[in-house]
């Protein structure tokens, strides 16, 4: 750190215009002339600028005894280095002024099934044709395991079916993206995949493969919707399967029947069809949780493709 400290402090006495004129006057073929020209200063300004910059560098850049002028053998690696630099100077700038607008960073963004299955893939080819450079990661998580990670910082955005009462956290901000209903899953062979829909009193007697309630406790109000239809669904007790595809598998094998959100409709899988719940008007939300301190430009600039982009997928 001194060794830096001392370099910087060196540094901080050289000034960047004396090594752009230097760089100009090489380009112009060692010309002081030409290089005042198309600097709009004066010759002699423009010599006094070499010659200070010579006195800081402690080195002669021009053999001023030939004519026309030539670079030293100093003045050639100095130019050759000093150039280099300066295009990295000015990498730093335009990386900045990206990172700035959020067009170049890393976003950590927390996704379940419902995203995947639905509008994720339309956000990701949005927002990568926008912001080509930036980086965006995907965690395969539960809503809980959303909401623990925006706590630890460890995620920038989360999608999810989050629990209202999570939401009330002060440090999160919210907003809803997207409304899902749910339909049932049955295997070919089951009676109901004879008919377009069902009804919910349709499923009182069957078995029922639902997600775990503690990770997905959304499924909590399905229940209270049976329950005031008058009857409670027996559960199939012996999974705790919690991933879309699973269940699927599940139904196929003639385990249950499955309650899944609608989106699921976009998945194939043999050996089960999907039928629509004709009286349950239960709508499942998801929502986009982030963290209130968060004001990175990348997290603002993903968020404002999500209106238009979810609306249209």
């Amino acid at each position: 750190m001194v060794e830096v400290t001392a370099e910087l402090l060196s540094l901080s006495q050289l000034e960047i215009r004396q090594i752009c004129y230097f760089l100009m006057i090489v380009e112009c073929d060692n010309s002081f002339s030409r290089a005042a020209e198309r600097l709009h200063i004066e010759q002699p300004p423009l010599s006094q600028r070499i010659r200070a910059l010579e006195k800081r560098l402690k080195v002669t850049l021009f053999d001023r005894r030939r004519r026309p002028v030539r670079l030293t053998l100093a003045g050639q690696t100095f130019y050759q280095a000093a150039r280099l630099a300066l295009a990295q100077m000015q990498r730093a700038i335009t990386q900045a002024q990206q990172a700035e607008k959020g067009e170049i960073g890393y976003l950590s963004v927390g996704i379940a099934s419902s995203v995947a299955n639905s509008f994720l893939p339309n956000v990701l080819r949005r927002f990568r044709d926008r912001y080509p450079h930036a980086t965006v990661a995907l965690q395969e998580l539960t809503a809980e395991q959303q909401v623990l990670s925006l706590e630890a910082k460890q995620l920038d955005v989360g999608f999810e079916v989050i629990s209202p009462v999570r939401l009330t956290d002060s440090s999160l901000a919210w907003q809803v993206v997207a409304e899902e209903s749910l339909v049932v899953v049955v295997p070919n062979d089951h009676p109901l995949a004879a008919v377009a829909s069902v009804s919910l009193s349709a499923l009182a007697n069957e078995a029922l493969i639902l997600p775990n309630l503690e990770a997905f406790p959304f499924y909590q109000q399905f229940l209270d919707e049976c329950t005031a239809a008058g009857f409670r669904p027996p559960i199939v007790q012996n999974t705790t399967a919690t991933w879309m595809l699973t269940i699927l598998s599940l139904v196929a094998a003639g385990t249950g029947l499955a309650i899944l959100p609608d989106n699921v409709l976009s998945l194939s899988r043999s050996g089960v069809v999907y039928r629509t719940i004709d009286d349950l008007k239960l709508k499942r939300q998801i929502f986009a949780v982030w963290r209130k301190d968060n004001h990175s430009s990348i997290l603002q600039n993903w968020l404002d493709l999500l209106p238009s982009v979810v609306s249209s997928s």
